[in-house]
């Protein structure tokens, strides 16, 4: 029997090459069908092109549009795909947009938060 988060589509949004190939390697592994884009206009573009996509995990500091107006773009546009922003704490502490996520997951080298908060975000969607 298939697992419920099988041949879902995450858009991973960060402009740190590193960041993005470790966490696309990672969700590909877990069974997710996977898409990186370095910066905040791409993450639109490519949701605007893709409205497909099951979750975004998303940086806050990238060039062009930052997570926080990516974020703010999305959920003005009534896009209700889950969000998680994916940065350092205190990059996002004291924006209140921030709230406007469904999840925020903390970087680091161990992608096992980050691992739970999609598969349960997934989950939770088809509840």
């Amino acid at each position: 029997m298939s697992e419920p988060h099988k041949k879902k589509t995450i858009l991973i949004a960060d402009d740190d090459e590193n960041v993005r190939v470790m966490c696309e390697r990672e969700l590909r592994e877990e069974g997710y069908i996977t898409h990186t884009v370095s910066s905040g206009l791409e993450a639109l573009q490519f949701i605007k092109r893709n409205p497909q996509i099951d979750l975004v995990v998303l940086d806050l500091k990238m060039p062009s549009l930052n997570g926080i107006q990516v974020l703010k773009q999305l959920r003005g546009k009534k896009v209700k795909v889950p969000v998680i922003l994916y940065s350092d704490y205190s990059a996002y502490r004291n924006d209140f947009s921030a709230g406007l996520a469904d999840a925020h997951v903390v970087k680091s080298s161990d992608l096992t938060e980050l691992k739970e908060k999609v598969k349960e975000l997934l989950s939770f969607e088809k509840e």
